[in-house]
């Protein structure tokens, strides 16, 4: 049976499963999934003659919220306390299907591995294990020669390897959806790696100049102590924070920010501004409808928001949320790009990024 292995947050796996499942039906694919739970994997069947390709050929990875990162499943073999290359070498020669051109090899772990010792094998064993595919003629020689997949090695533990394909135009720009981010020591708060790594999730590379660069206004909602904050100051906009709570002393000094004591849900700018950002741990659906009004009444063209979903029905709340935001800008007739996604930084919450188009 063909196969998909998906990744998310740990504890989220049934969240990811029926999102993939929902996702892969709206595109005419039917099948079902099996969470690993509590390890942030899950794995999709798909029915019939339908191959995993199909599914990330018709759905892409950017249009998933709870799904970070995924590849097709080749196969699952057993590896030896010796010779765990040859093994998987014999594996992938014993293969009933075909599998794109490879260049490239990634080695990756479960995201809550607690295993030192795996952790320190896997990243030893990538390179006899890339020249013995490499000798075998089941990788590329070159490996910067163009490629449309990337070959990729699941270690659960030292007695299994998962191995698939990820394909280079639909997979995670970081491996495993995790940007390895490192919180400055100026930060505020640790809160900073979440906007930080929502800009990297949601923006081109190429235009992030464009989207952040040439001195942009700001509104950051509900921003003390300054988490956010920081972040846009740095990308040097000019930012109104918005809380009633006191902000940092160091951060206030920059001559960026201007403190405006007041509810982050009721304030508004004078004349629009280019982000409205907003951290506030409320109602997911009071959030979702506070974006929806700035946008559609032009008070900002970006922004990039948190949803804090309940413990219950986290899924379907995602649903109702998504319903506000798109039905509310298209009754204003707004034209929108609305990508949303469940960071490596976020917990119980996600973030949703939109762009007024029009």
């Amino acid at each position: 049976m063909e196969q998909v292995l998906a990744f998310c947050r740990p504890g989220f796996e049934a969240e990811a499963g029926r999102e993939l499942t929902d996702q892969a039906a709206e595109r005419g694919l039917f099948g079902f999934f099996e969470p690993t739970k509590g390890a942030g994997m899950v794995w999709y069947s798909l029915g019939g003659s339908e191959a995993a390709e199909d599914l990330l050929s018709r759905l892409a990875l950017a249009d998933l919220v709870f799904v970070r990162d995924w590849f097709v499943v080749l196969g699952r073999f057993s590896l030896p306390e010796h010779d765990r290359v040859g093994a998987v070498i014999d594996g992938l020669r014993n293969l009933e299907r075909g599998y794109p051109g490879c260049a490239r090899l990634e080695v990756r772990l479960p995201e809550n591995n607690a295993d030192s010792d795996l952790g320190n094998f896997a990243r030893k064993w990538v390179s006899p294990l890339s020249r013995g595919l490499r000798g075998a003629g089941l990788l590329k020689a070159d490996q910067n020669a163009p490629a449309p997949a990337r070959l990729e090695v699941l270690l659960p533990d030292f007695s299994e390897a998962v191995i698939g394909f990820s394909l280079e135009e639909n997979r995670a720009r970081y491996v495993g959806g995790i940007p390895r981010l490192r919180l400055p020591a100026s930060a505020p708060s640790r809160s900073a790696l979440k906007l930080e790594e929502a800009w990297k999730i949601f923006l081109p590379p190429e235009r992030e100049l464009e989207y952040l660069g040439g001195g942009k206004k700001a509104a950051d909602l509900g921003a003390a102590p300054g988490g956010w904050t920081w972040q846009l100051v740095r990308q040097g906009m000019l930012v109104s924070a918005i809380d009633n709570g006191p902000m940092n002393p160091e951060l206030m000094a920059s001559g960026h920010v201007d403190h405006v004591e007041a509810d982050g849900y009721s304030w508004r700018p004078r004349r629009a501004i280019d982000w409205m950002v907003c951290d506030i741990v409320d109602q997911p659906r009071k959030t979702a409808r506070l974006a929806v009004d700035w946008l559609a009444g032009g008070f900002c063209r970006y922004t990039v928001f948190n949803l804090k979903l309940p413990m219950k029905k986290r899924y379907d709340e995602w649903l109702i949320c998504r319903d506000i935001i798109e039905k509310g800008l298209a009754e204003a007739g707004v034209g929108f790009n609305l990508k949303a996604r469940h960071l490596y930084h976020d917990r119980e919450e996600i973030t949703c990024f939109i762009e007024r188009t029009g």
